[in-house]
């Protein structure tokens, strides 16, 4: 019988697609895929350390795993390997520890699993001087595909050790993304999502150097994509030229996701982000002037240390001016390794629970408002596998959750919305968008 192996995943869509490619390898090589929970003989562990709590998530993951197979063995890759490999090395069943860097060729690792001693092998990532992509061509259970274009970050903000687990930032080849796109187009996927750790930087390392803005005009020449989603990008990365482009494009999608974390200039300094909250206010207004219904996501920290009252008071006014229409809040946690673990002022976990909670009802707020415009309009949808009450889940360009019946898993199809709830939007599937062409 074929050996089972089972993927579990933490983190961030970059981990997602590694994931995918190391799972595609795996079948490739003759192994039978099962769910976690059946208890797999191997089992591969994908973790995440943005967060002490991801840490504690990922260990826990390692043991649940022995528990569901006691036999089985486990192999743990990503960012928590990659910065404390020693730290999972004694975890029962932990028998391979492979480096991010080492995912490029994943399979060959596995014949280390032979020995009885869990084996380490993680290289120095910020060594690492190009961007290799793991060949993927399909996403099991996703009607999305996302394209690796990146990987790696040179910002160093203070609470992040990002850096240290991915490396410099390097770049795809341009060549190398096109062809990924046109093999998941091929694949029949509707929505390609471009993603990295620092998209916006994408091509600055390559010779010659190119840019995000001259790749998303090449794939759109050379592959035909019909529907484009844009990755994080960072406020500074984001100039009026590639405004300009990107918010007259119909086949990208009008959504922005773009990390503030404090709309107060001094916690933005200890933060080590360059930037203002005065220029993040201008570029969000530069992007309605451009596209007035574009979907305008951020990301922030609460509680970060030495965060006042007075300070977490300007984010709250700050978020309540913007044209945002949803939010991803996340209370402070300690990373240690970071310089902000160390900082004086660390904020009580009881406040940063109660300021994360107000920021969360000011993004529901914004989204509610948002959501509404929706009622009486067509959007176009991709069809998500997977049903709530009975009813298919897709998402919109806008970003926005749609509850529809009558269509297929995979299908991108225009939707006439009726309602609008917390739950997302509710409409009728009118013509897939293949008719409509």
């Amino acid at each position: 019988m074929m050996q089972s192996f089972a993927v579990v995943t933490l983190g961030c869509k970059t981990n997602q697609f590694e994931s995918a490619a190391i799972r595609e390898q795996m079948l490739q090589a003759g192994y039978r895929s099962v769910p976690f929970e059946e208890g797999a003989d191997l089992v591969i562990v994908n973790t995440c350390t943005v967060t002490a709590n991801t840490d504690s998530q990922s260990r826990n993951l390692i043991r649940r795993a022995r528990r569901l197979n006691d036999a089985a063995r486990v192999v743990v890759t990503g960012c928590y390997a990659q910065v404390d490999a020693s730290a999972l090395a004694g975890l029962p069943g932990v028998a391979l520890i492979v480096g991010n860097q080492e995912k490029e060729d994943f399979l060959s690792r596995l014949t280390a699993l032979d020995d009885d001693v869990p084996r380490i092998q993680v290289s120095d990532i910020r060594a690492a001087q190009q961007a290799k992509p793991l060949p993927l061509t399909s996403f099991d259970q996703r009607s999305r595909a996302f394209v690796q274009i990146q990987n790696g970050c040179d910002a160093f903000c203070s609470y992040c050790i990002i850096p240290y687990a991915r490396g410099r930032s390097r770049s795809v080849s341009l060549p190398d993304v096109v062809s990924q796109v046109e093999r998941l187009i091929a694949a029949g996927y509707p929505e390609i999502v471009l993603t990295g750790i620092h998209i916006g930087g994408y091509g600055q390392d390559l010779t010659p150097a190119t840019s995000l803005l001259n790749l998303l005009k090449q794939l759109r020449q050379e592959t035909g994509v019909q529907r484009l989603r844009l990755g994080s990008i960072e406020p500074t990365e984001l100039p009026d030229q590639f405004l300009d482009y990107v918010t007259t494009q119909a086949w990208i999608c009008p959504h922005f996701h773009i990390p503030l974390q404090s709309g107060c200039d001094a916690v933005l300094e200890r933060m080590n982000r360059h930037y203002s909250s005065a220029y993040f206010k201008k570029l969000l207004q530069k992007i309605r002037a451009r596209r007035n219904d574009a979907a305008i996501g951020l990301d922030l920290i609460v509680g970060f240390p030495g965060e006042t009252d007075a300070e977490f008071e300007q984010t709250c006014d700050l978020l309540r001016e913007l044209p945002v229409t949803h939010l991803h809040v996340f209370p402070y946690s300690q990373r240690p390794g970071t310089p902000a673990a160390g900082m004086p002022g660390q904020v009580a976990g009881d406040i940063r629970k109660q300021r994360a909670a107000v920021l969360r009802q000011i993004g529901a707020q914004k989204q509610a408002e948002f959501l509404r415009t929706f009622v009486g309009k067509t959007v176009e949808v991709v069809v998500e596998h997977g049903e709530s009450d009975g009813q298919l889940k897709g998402l919109s360009a806008h970003y926005l959750p749609v509850l529809l019946t009558d269509a297929r898993p995979g299908e991108l199809v225009e939707v006439q919305v009726s309602t609008a709830t917390s739950q997302g939007l509710y409409g009728t599937p009118l013509r897939s968008a293949a008719e409509k062409n």
